[in-house]
């Protein structure tokens, strides 16, 4: 973890050079309010360039040589165990900040002040609330792993230990759309934002954005990630706390937030948004928000518990950690999108940036506001921000998709015998295949009209049946195989179904099904909530009109180490009494905070159709700022504190006693 000293400094020389180089008058933009925002005319080409090669360059260097400081000086060995578990020694602090990482998306940054920009106050808590009770409730499912399948590399060895081969192979298909959905959506983010901002051609943008992840990846496997994730998610905190001083502090554009709330008012008096209370923008009362909330929860808990991704995490965190840093990392996450959004994309619609419907759905949302608040230095901040999302979450599906690859694709049905050499073999060309081919995926998506908004708003559609049967797997005995499986199949087929029956019979769309009537609200909500609801009464009801009973004892005996004896493995699990006290202390406080996020906090106020005043309004806005400079002093200093001795054995040239055998980093 020496990289992490590193980590902190980069950052903040970058952005303190882009500010030195540019004139006050830059910083600050022209001033005023923005007329339109013409694609490519913010920056030269050559910014894109510098972001998606050079960023991209530099990472993979400072990377890899961290990987290989812990190869030599911390007793690290890349067996193949190690490649995709990362040990399974990860403490609180990094495990949290990989899940912050790697649920920040490209949609994170761009979605959440798309949803502001059009609904108001509401988009951002809703986007921030509906993504983060996803990653506190899987602290529930993580410990419950630890507990029953404590040597499992993907989540799919667990389905095929309990099922066997015809249900791995359902799920299996799961898991791979989902990582393809997910990586759709950070490549379409990216490039439209990389073309957006610099002009640069977006099928070659989404084609370079992952080389770079795609070679420290190569060399460091699942920890080279955590590491990467780390340091990106400093540089995206220092970014938003940039924008949240510019635009509330120092900005004589905005007026800080008395000027925003004028501004914001005077908006809502010109162009009231339709479904919200009083038409205003600062309200909670919004239908529109509303229903984008219910989509986001159904869809979300798709693309955390069917993603191998968040599984992995969980893998790799010692026990003791992991339902802390889920929770931590949950709590933190929050901030990014809450506050982003509430911040940049409210200064959109202050500003009156003026943006087409196509570039909405594009998420140019926070590109533009910045490029008219702080000219070329707010558009290099964003572009920099982004590269640091896409390249994080697209490390984190790029080892997810190889571990499925290696343990549920080749050593399942090509080489049961497969030694951890050829194992680490099979990983590293997953890497490099699924690398190129994430930019292949990207532009056919292009081709065919879909934007980051609309695969957004359809992945619950598409993977939301196998959530509840994937839940149960882990945590109920009586789970039924069959049940399971058909409640994912009919789930899927029910979701379609009703997604396209409902865009069919929408009046405003002449009864036509296409993209315009199949991404509208309603379409999208019932089609997620058909499919999320079919797929666990389907494995609920079914499991327990059966007589099914699980002894969770073969599931260790089913699922087999490779590089790792049973009696060093042993060494790294916990007590019973441990994990008791973990699973219940993940029920609580997943529990609370989601009821905290969903229903106590926003319902009160959208069924008191109350309109902020300007001293809410201030309140609402400290509450973002106080919670993202909380977050940030937790992601950034405590992965330091938990790694002092390592990085102090580096520092004094002493090797350690590898991780395995008890030693720290």
């Amino acid at each position: 973890m020496i990289a992490g000293k590193f980590a902190t400094i980069l950052p903040l020389l970058a952005i303190v050079a882009i500010f030195i180089a540019s004139s006050p008058q830059t910083v600050f933009g022209a001033g005023a309010i923005a007329e339109g925002f013409a694609i490519g005319d913010v920056l030269d080409e050559s910014w894109g360039w510098f972001i998606v090669v050079g960023l991209g360059a530099v990472f993979a260097v400072v990377i890899t040589l961290e990987t290989k400081i812990e190869e030599k000086y911390l007793g690290v060995s890349q067996t193949s165990e190690w490649f995709n578990t990362a040990g399974r020694v990860i403490k609180t602090g990094l495990t949290a900040a990989a899940i912050v990482s790697a649920w920040t998306w490209a949609a994170t940054l761009l979605q959440s002040s798309t949803v502001a920009y059009q609904y108001g106050i509401s988009g951002p808590f809703w986007y921030a609330a509906g993504a983060s009770i996803q990653v506190l409730l899987f602290g529930i499912l993580a410990i419950e792993l630890k507990r029953k399948a404590p040597n499992a590399h993907t989540f799919l060895e667990i389905i095929r230990a309990r099922y066997g081969e015809g249900a791995h192979r359902v799920f299996l298909v799961f898991a791979l759309m989902t990582n393809m959905i997910v990586t759709a959506m950070l490549l379409l983010g990216g490039a439209a934002v990389v073309n957006g901002l610099t002009g640069m051609d977006i099928s070659l943008a989404a084609f370079l954005i992952p080389i770079g992840v795609m070679i420290y990846t190569l060399v460091g496997g699942l920890k080279a990630t955590f590491v990467a994730d780390y340091m990106h998610t400093i540089i995206i905190f220092i970014v938003i706390l940039t924008f949240v001083g510019t635009v509330y502090f120092v900005s004589p554009v905005t007026g800080g937030i008395e000027g925003m709330f004028d501004k914001l008012t005077e908006a809502a008096a010109i162009n009231p948004v339709e479904g919200n209370a009083m038409g205003a923008y600062l309200t909670m009362a919004s239908l529109g928000g509303l229903i984008f909330g219910i989509i986001n929860i159904v869809g979300n808990f798709g693309t955390v518990f069917v993603d191998q991704a968040y599984w992995q995490r969980a893998i790799a965190a010692q026990p003791t950690s992991t339902v802390k840093g889920f929770l931590l990392g949950g709590a933190c996450w929050f901030a990014i999108p809450f506050t982003l959004a509430t911040t940049m994309g409210l200064t959109a619609v202050a500003l009156g940036v003026d943006l087409t419907p196509e570039q909405v759905q594009l998420g140019l949302t926070v590109p533009a506001a910045a490029s008219v608040l702080m000219g070329e230095v707010g558009a290099v901040m964003v572009l920099t921000m982004l590269f640091m999302a896409v390249t994080s979450a697209g490390s984190a599906e790029l080892i997810a998709v190889s571990s499925l690859v290696t343990y549920d694709v080749y050593r399942t049905y090509k080489n049961p015998k497969a030694t951890g050499k050829q194992l680490l073999k099979v990983s590293r060309v997953t890497i490099v295949g699924f690398g190129i081919g994430m930019g292949g995926l990207a532009v056919i998506l292009l081709g065919m009209g879909l934007s980051l908004g609309f695969v957004y708003l359809a992945m619950g559609v598409l993977i939301g049946s196998a959530v509840i049967p994937i839940a149960l797997t882990i945590t109920w005995k009586r789970t039924n195989k069959y049940c399971a499986t058909l409640g994912a199949i009919i789930g899927l087929f029910v979701a379609l179904g009703t997604w396209v029956g409902v865009a069919a019979s929408l009046p405003e769309f002449g009864g036509q099904v296409s993209l315009a009537s199949l991404g509208n609200n309603y379409s999208m909500l019932f089609g997620n909530v058909a499919g999320i609801l079919t797929g666990g009464a389907i494995a609920g009801l079914g499991s327990l009109a059966t007589k099914t009973k699980f002894d969770w004892d073969e599931m260790k005996k089913r699922i087999k180490l490779v590089d790792l004896a049973e009696s060093e493995m042993a060494k790294l699990e916990a007590d019973e009494v441990t994990l008791q006290k973990a699973f219940k202390f993940s029920l609580k406080g997943g529990g609370l905070m989601t009821l905290i996020l969903i229903i106590a906090w926003p319902l009160p106020l959208f069924f008191a159709d109350y309109v902020f005043d300007v001293g809410f309004y201030s309140l609402w806005v400290g509450i973002s700022i106080a919670w993202v400079s909380v977050a940030t002093f937790f992601i950034v200093g405590l992965p330091i504190i938990e790694a002092r001795h390592g990085i102090s054995k580096v520092l004094r040239n002493q090797k350690a006693v590898p991780e395995s055998e008890g030693g720290g980093k």
